[in-house]
């Protein structure tokens, strides 16, 4: 079994500007080029579970969606970090799919294609749909946030969570 981080992208890798849909608007945040590089070093692979209803709100297309998330992975892969999988979902809520977060479709199958042990994987979100998988499954959660929720680990940043998994891992040791 894989331990692995689920990571949401809007808000967590990139600054969430509203529907980004073009390379020159996507913006990582500050360190988190440094977080990804720092987990990939600790042999976590690197899942990205996306909610996307840009598209399904006609703001762009699938295919806008797929140059920025090429895009950001080859940069992302010209600083040594491998992402696995991106799985998105590109519904708005009324479509009631299986994949938009918070449902667990996208999870669900990250964990089986990728033979995840939930119990020594993280999920790492800025919104608590993100993070949906832990009401339900006894993963870690982390919320990028400045506001403490005692539901979950709260970080500031994507670069304070991969520092405080280094650490845990680091005991598990």
């Amino acid at each position: 079994m894989n331990k692995a981080v689920l990571l949401d992208r809007d808000g967590t890798i990139n600054f969430d500007f509203g529907y980004i849909h073009k390379v020159e608007d996507f913006k990582f945040l500050d360190g988190a080029i440094e977080a990804l590089k720092l987990l990939t070093d600790l042999k976590y692979k690197l899942i990205i579970i996306t909610n996307q209803s840009g598209i399904g709100r006609k703001y762009f297309s699938l295919t806008d969606f797929k140059l920025v998330n090429e895009y950001m992975l080859k940069v992302l892969k010209n600083n040594g970090v491998e992402i696995s999988h991106t799985y998105m979902c590109p519904h708005i809520d009324s479509d009631h799919c299986e994949c938009r977060k918070p449902k667990l479709k996208m999870f669900y199958d990250a964990i089986k294609e990728y033979d995840i042990d939930i119990n020594n994987s993280f999920v790492i979100g800025d919104k608590i749909r993100d993070l949906a998988i832990c009401d339900k499954e006894k993963i870690n959660g982390i919320l990028i946030s400045k506001k403490y929720d005692s539901r979950y680990i709260c970080k500031k940043s994507l670069l304070d969570a991969a520092k405080y998994i280094r650490k845990k891992t680091e005991i598990k040791k």
